[in-house]
């Protein structure tokens, strides 16, 4: 006997780390791929700021050139390869969340420490406020560090980085914004911005 209920077709599930990719350039999606699997690879279930500014170091050279010098740059990736040993020991088993930013809620934001989903919203903010529909690499180092509380912060002022002196510097190189005449010029995302690195 045929049931008379119709049948209603499953919908797939919402692919929320698509959307959530979908307004970062090419560049900085690949800086979340590296930092997601940084994140497996440390036995962390959450990507933090951290994992961010370790991959955003690595692969954007906008992000490398918005530092003062390479020494300073090594200092940065020398406490970062550490994660693992002396100060970031703390940080194994614990959720990333400074409260110093409001938190992004919704399952948009699974998998992400609280700190570090803040950030990826602040910077998609930065690029929609300069008028450009995608974040980049140096949206999101601006986001890390205007967050005083988070690790990111944390491994800058580790490493003798000022957070401030550093998010003044990729603010002034961002230029004024759309609609200006000098707003021609390099942008966010180009190492061009801050001159030889």
């Amino acid at each position: 006997m045929q049931n008379p209920t119709p049948r209603i077709p499953q919908q797939p599930a919402p692919n929320h780390r698509a959307e959530y990719d979908a307004g970062l350039t090419d560049e900085l999606a690949a800086v979340v791929t590296s930092a997601r699997r940084r994140a497996l690879r440390d036995g962390d279930r959450q990507i933090d700021t951290a994992h961010l500014l370790h991959s955003l170091i690595e692969s954007d050279p906008a992000v490398r050139a918005a530092f003062d010098g390479g020494p300073q740059l090594a200092r940065v990736l020398g406490y970062l390869v550490q994660r693992s040993i002396g100060y970031g020991l703390r940080w194994q088993g614990a959720v990333e969340d400074s409260g110093a930013v409001p938190v992004v809620t919704g399952t948009g934001a699974e998998g992400w420490s609280p700190s570090a989903a803040s950030a990826m919203a602040d910077a998609s903010r930065r690029a929609a406020a300069d008028g450009r529909a995608r974040a980049g690499g140096l949206d999101l180092l601006a986001a890390l560090a205007a967050d005083r509380e988070n690790r990111a912060v944390e491994v800058l002022e580790r490493a003798g980085v000022d957070p401030a002196l550093l998010a003044d510097r990729i603010v002034e190189a961002s230029g004024p914004g759309p609609g200006t005449a000098e707003a021609s010029g390099p942008g966010p995302g180009t190492a061009e911005a801050f001159g030889p690195a």
